[in-house]
């Protein structure tokens, strides 16, 4: 808990069993947590049987493979059911620190911001983390892009570790987000579309064979459809076009 408010830790996993203890021990030392949801999609490994041995843990398995925004959407689905005040999403792959979940829990449980993203960008350590030098140039370029159609200003639109509010996962339209890569920036360009602020703090990553990548051809896709989502945001508060992921009762 955190001020008498409930906190979850979400893991969307995917042939995570190499990693996911290491996390899960990390993610429980803080102090704070008190429930971790894993959503397995449908792993090849023993990524379930590992998280079934995990205290105060909670396994949902996709049967099949459907995608990294369907097993977000799952996730959230879930920890609002389990009464989530503060739900912070830690990919279980360790390349994200979970030490900064004290400090995401206490930006949301303060009253001060409803969504947090830990950024690779600030404090420059994505580069030091090992992220490979042609995915830092398109991360700046898409965030540059995003943050001109947006009216934003973000360091990074990509990073996948994110603290939201009770309040603000019931507010989006996550069902009418994509089941793949996008979903991600799907959804905080609806976060910035319902007026609400994001803070950033610095986030250390690490880079290593076991943590998740998406290939060449996959990160090309996701490119375009970051930029498409960043132009149907700007289109539509233009009122030009109406665009599914964007509710309409919100003043423009």
């Amino acid at each position: 808990m955190y001020k008498n408010e409930k906190v979850i830790v979400v893991m969307p996993a995917y042939n995570a069993a190499k990693t996911l203890r290491k996390t899960y021990d990390e993610v429980m030392a803080q102090g704070i947590v008190d429930l971790v949801i894993v959503v397995d999609d449908g792993s090849s490994d023993d990524t379930v049987a590992v998280a079934e041995t995990l205290p105060a843990t909670k396994v949902y398995t996709h049967e099949i493979n459907q995608g990294y925004g369907a097993n977000q959407k799952t996730c959230y689905r879930l920890a609002l059911e389990e009464k989530g005040d503060i739900i912070i999403m830690v990919h279980p792959d360790y390349q994200y620190t979970p030490l900064l979940i004290p400090a995401m829990a206490a930006l949301i449980g303060n009253g001060l911001y409803h969504c947090i993203l830990g950024s690779r960008i600030l404090g420059g350590h994505a580069l030091k983390g090992g992220m490979p030098v042609w995915k830092y140039i398109a991360n700046r370029f898409l965030t540059f892009v995003e943050n001109v159609l947006t009216g934003a200003k973000l360091s990074e639109y990509h990073t996948g570790y994110r603290a939201f509010s009770r309040e603000l996962i019931e507010r989006l339209p996550l069902e009418k987000n994509s089941d793949d890569f996008v979903f991600d920036n799907q959804m905080l360009t609806q976060v910035l579309w319902y007026d609400y602020n994001i803070a950033e703090i610095s986030c250390p990553t690490k880079y290593f064979p076991e943590a998740s990548s998406i290939n060449l051809l996959r990160s090309i896709k996701y490119g375009f459809g970051c930029l498409a989502t960043a132009v149907a945001y700007r289109l539509t508060r233009m009122k030009i076009i109406q665009s599914q992921l964007f509710s309409n009762d919100v003043t423009i």
